[in-house]
């Protein structure tokens, strides 16, 4: 089953990260975001990847094409150019990187990837949100459901405490996790016929593709009650790079 990652957006609510560099390659303890979903996706067994860029999408290829060069060990022989390779760490990925234009909306990006989607069903999502999510237990969910697509719903915490007043008393919480309900978190898994629902590059996937879906009962929703954070802002950064460094991030499922 592949993985098709949505990497092609402006970020422009994280300006100070991408004015330089594109949304899914801001660094989490020193890696790209985009490399942490992929692991969460290659802990439930995934390892092909189809990864859509846009905005300065030069750069996740120049990530990519040197990638296993600076997971190695080797020996240059600077005579003759020769390069050879002692050990690696890299993980057993095929990732194909297509360019899908600077302005295309989530759904165009999507129906440019068909002839790389194929036949089979897929899972999909974008580069800037991580949970300790078992993708796995997604797909099982969709199998079962019969419909078109399935969305990860999550429920992250609310921008602002909240108060509880009786008497004319307060009691104050601090954005407790749950309470602005359930959102879309990503990682779908979807049947081909979603691209169906998709007139052309103009499509905004959140809008009239999932509208779509869902008035003709064909959208169900995996809940997850566990971590899920979307980087949309720098201190979105900073707490889930504060995570990593403590060693307690959620979303790190894998095994080093």
């Amino acid at each position: 089953m592949k993985a098709v990652i949505l990497a092609g957006g402006r970020g422009t609510r994280i300006s100070e990260e991408s004015q330089t560099r594109p949304k899914p390659m801001v660094e989490i303890g020193g890696r790209p975001i985009l490399w942490h979903i992929m692991k969460i996706y290659g802990a439930a067994g995934i390892t092909d990847f189809v990864i859509l860029l846009g905005y300065r999408g030069y750069m996740i290829k120049e990530y990519f094409a040197n990638y296993f060069l600076h997971m190695s060990d080797i020996t240059v022989d600077l005579g003759d150019g020769a390069v050879s390779t002692h050990s690696s760490k890299c993980e057993p990925w095929k990732v194909t990187l297509l360019d899908t234009g600077q302005e295309t909306m989530t759904g165009g990006r999507l129906l440019r990837a068909r002839d790389h989607i194929g036949d089979d069903t897929f899972t999909f999502t974008y580069g800037d949100g991580v949970a300790d999510l078992d993708v796995r237990a997604v797909i099982d969910a969709h199998e079962r459901s019969g419909t078109v697509a399935t969305v990860t719903a999550v429920q992250p915490p609310a921008r602002y405490g909240t108060l509880d007043i009786e008497g004319g008393l307060a009691q104050f919480q601090e954005k407790p996790h749950g309470s602005s309900g359930w959102v879309n978190g990503g990682y779908f898994v979807a049947s081909p016929k979603l691209l169906e629902y998709i007139d052309g590059d103009e499509t905004i996937f959140e809008r009239q593709p999932l509208e779509k879906l869902s008035a003709d009962g064909q959208l169900s929703a995996y809940q997850h009650g566990g971590f899920w954070r979307g980087m949309d802002t720098l201190w979105d950064k900073v707490m889930l790079n504060d995570l990593w460094e403590s060693g307690k991030a959620p979303w790190k499922i894998w095994n080093d």
